[in-house]
């Protein structure tokens, strides 16, 4: 079967992009995988990611006025509110809201805005995934 080749091109990117979309990870552990991949390339020596470091991490203000905690509250497997505009955010835990940690990209951006507030940097692989091995012990 002929197909022109402009119609072509495009299935092909359309094909393309379904696949890249496909690799992205979508669960905690294939995160953790991702970011434990992308540690290792500054620290080879790291075995797992420690819930203990992401509880700290969780409830250090990091030389800031806010730490983690300071919006999710110090049980992140109940909502909170935003220290400042208090509007309500949805529990962090996945045990008691199964939504978090399943989309990469709103993992990026949550990530990406919220630790540039707290930490005025960006976090570390590591970071990321001693927080979530943290909050994957958290129950409702």
């Amino acid at each position: 079967m002929y197909f022109p080749r402009p119609l072509a091109m495009g299935v092909a990117l359309a094909l393309l992009a379904g696949s890249t979309l496909a690799a992205s990870p979508t669960s905690p552990a294939e995160l953790q995988a991702a970011w434990l991949a992308e540690a290792r390339q500054s620290n080879p020596a790291l075995r797992a990611f420690s819930a203990e470091r992401g509880r700290s991490f969780f409830s250090t203000t990091h030389g800031s006025d806010w730490s983690c905690a300071s919006c999710h509250t110090n049980n992140p497997g109940q909502g909170g509110a935003h220290a400042v505009t208090r509007k309500l955010i949805e529990p962090l835990a996945p045990a008691a809201n199964p939504r978090r940690f399943s989309d990469a990209a709103k993992v990026d951006k949550w990530f990406g805005r919220n630790c540039k507030d707290v930490l005025g940097r960006a976090c570390t692989p590591e970071e990321k995934g001693d927080l979530l091995a943290y909050l994957l012990t958290v129950k409702p």
